[in-house]
């Protein structure tokens, strides 16, 4: 299935988190904390008002609750919007 974000929004796939720690353990995902970070897989076009200001293929951190989540092949993804965008990771 192929989704392209509407105005401001954008597609973010998100970050595997580690299962394991520098020690060997394994961490259940249940007790993993959320990542606020992913990588853009698409962007909407923008408006007049709100233009989009990143691109496909950055990396970027976003707010903790923000966006709408969705599965997407089995992946995981966000669609947010440009505002809850916090800062790209180069």
């Amino acid at each position: 299935m192929k989704v392209k974000p509407l105005a401001d929004r954008v597609l973010v796939r998100l970050e595997k988190n580690e299962a394991k720690t520098a020690g060997g353990l394994f961490i259940p995902e249940t007790a993993q904390e959320k990542t606020q970070a992913g990588m853009i897989v698409e962007v909407g076009p923008g408006t007049e008002k709100d233009p989009v200001t990143v691109k496909v293929g950055q990396k970027v951190m976003y707010d903790k609750y923000a966006g709408t989540q969705i599965k997407l092949d089995g992946v995981e993804h966000l669609i947010l919007k440009m505002s809850d965008l916090v800062a790209v990771i180069e």
